[in-house]
Parts: C-alpha cells; structure tokens; sequence
C-alpha cells in the first residue's frame, strides 16, 4: 500500500508567500484514537457491484464505513469498520442546525499489479483537522488517521476500480451530533468515512469547460470561512450553479470585491497562464486571505511548477 507524495520543498519561493491560517483545536486532547484498536466488522450482505461503465460520481456506496465517536466527557473512542448504514441522530443534533459540519474528498487508486494509493493523504488530514478546529471540534492525530483510512481502504478493496481515471472516492466526514439546541460547542462528534467507486470525472475526454462570472453572488471573503472544507460554502452554491447551467455555462467563476477579482471555480481552483515580456507566469489567487480553499491539486501544481525552467509561480 502506497502513499504518494511529494517531498520537493521551495524555501525561497515560501518566503514571498503569506501561509494558509491552519488552524489547531482549542480541544486538542493529551490523546488521540489509535488505529491499533481498530475493529472490524464484515458485512454478512455483501452488494451486487455495478460495471464500471455504468458508474456516476457519488451513487454508489461500498459494504462498509468507518466510524470514531467523541465526547466532551470521555474523548475520542475505539475507531470501528462496519457495515454500511444509516446514522441514528437526535433531531436536536448540532450538526443539523448550526453547520456543525466539514468534510474531505480524496481517492483511493488501484495500480497495474494489483496495490492500492492514496494521494497525498497527510494534506487532506491537515486541512479537515483544520476544518473542525473552526467549527470548535477537537483534533486528531493524521497519521493515525490515515492508517485508518489505509486499512479501511483494503477491507474495501474490491470495490476499487482499476483503469485509468477510476478510483475509490473517500469522503472523511466531521459531524456534531449532541442534542442540544443551544449555539455552543459540541459536546459530541462523529468522525467518519464512506466510499464510493467513481470514474473519470469528464468521461467524454478533457475538454474547455465555460465558466459564469459571477460579481453578485459570492462564495466565500476574506475573514469568513472559504479556506476550511465546511458544509455551509457548498449549499448556498448551488441555486447561482443551476442559474448558470440554464444559461449555457458548465461551472460559476467566484468573484470577489469591488474590481471584481478572481477567487475560484465552482469545483477547482484556478491558474492562469501570462506571459509578461517572454517570462511565463503561473498565477492563482492567495491562500493569505481566507476566502480560498487549500486544495491539495492547486498544491501540487505549485510544487510541480516551481521546479519548470522558466516559469515562475505566483500566488497573488
């Protein structure tokens, strides 16, 4: 089982860079859950697997899931691999009504001979730690984490389709789950994972995608929220998405302030390509500001391209 990674470290070029604000959890607990107290469960109904062919992205769902509760009185529990199902909540819960709510998308890869990678996986882990560090939640440890995920991954490993551009979606996911209608901390959480096989995100081959630019409606500012994978910068996205859609466009361009900058798209960040006197420009927007989600692809990008001979990246 394999993680990639990249190890490439551009010291000069982080110096002229403002860092994302990562936040660390006011609840941060003298310990963390422990993979090696995993326990796991088989399903005794295993279900029928679609052909990849027929795969639509978050449809489908694998036999199992993986949980870890916390309390406010007893900390983090035992982490567990069950069947697939349901969650039992308080119509009261937290989650349900302040937002109390992050998550993650990464994947699961199958190679040729049969192992199984996880991309990056420690950037995902740092960025839902400080997902829930915003929401009050408490912190984790990620490389236990993603021992976790890596032994969540091959009980599931069936369901991970091989071919280019398949893989098995993760969705790590932080809830409050405490009945308590009152605007305070949550007392409990419940961190958990599902997966779901997906195929290529554009079946039909890359191709230019038309973006709305949208100056009215924005996403996320400077001081709010954008920078942390919380539930509540996705649902007010979708009405503007579908009045773009009904337009003609594939996806809505965030703007931001009163000349209009460019933030991001409705499902990536964005670069630009500028040529200024012959020099090649690499241009995305700052993390510095808060209104940018830290996407481990633009990461990867920027680390990638820092090392290209004659082309030089700027976050501004």
């Amino acid at each position: 089982f394999l993680i990639l990674t990249f190890t490439h470290m551009i010291s000069s070029f982080a110096k002229r860079v403002a860092t994302p604000r990562l936040l660390t959890s006011s609840l941060r607990l003298s310990s963390t859950f422990s993979a090696s107290e995993l326990t796991i469960t088989p399903t005794s109904s295993p279900k029928t697997k679609l052909p990849k062919e027929e795969l639509s992205f978050g449809n489908t769902f694998s036999d199992h899931m993986l949980e870890i509760d916390w309390t406010m009185e007893d900390g983090w529990g035992k982490p567990r691999i069950s069947e697939y199902g349901n969650l039992s909540l308080s119509p009261a819960s937290t989650g349900l009504h302040y937002g109390i709510q992050c998550f993650e998308g990464m994947k699961c890869y199958a190679t040729s001979s049969g192992s199984l990678r996880l991309f990056r996986p420690d950037r995902n882990m740092a960025r839902l730690n400080s997902s829930m560090a915003r929401l009050a939640m408490p912190s984790f440890d990620g490389e236990e984490m993603i021992k976790l995920l890596k032994e969540f991954c091959s009980v599931e490993k069936s369901w991970v389709p091989e071919g280019a551009g398949y893989s098995l979606y993760l969705r790590p996911t932080a809830i409050g789950t405490h009945p308590f209608l009152g605007v305070d901390v949550s007392a409990h959480v419940k961190l958990f994972v599902i997966a779901s096989p997906v195929g290529p995100y554009y079946p039909q081959g890359f191709k230019p995608v038309s973006l709305y630019a949208d100056s009215f409606n924005k996403r996320a500012w400077p001081g709010g929220v954008g920078s942390y994978k919380v539930g509540g910068n996705y649902g007010p996205t979708i009405q503007p998405a579908k009045e773009a859609m009904a337009l003609g466009y594939n996806q809505v361009l965030w703007m931001w302030g009163e000349e209009d900058e460019v933030t991001e798209c409705g499902a990536m960040n964005l670069f630009f390509v500028l040529n200024e006197g012959g020099k090649k420009i690499l241009q995305t927007a700052p993390l510095n500001r808060g209104d940018i989600l830290p996407g481990v692809t633009r990461q990867s990008i920027i680390d990638l391209a820092a090392g290209w001979e004659g082309v030089e990246v700027r976050e501004e």
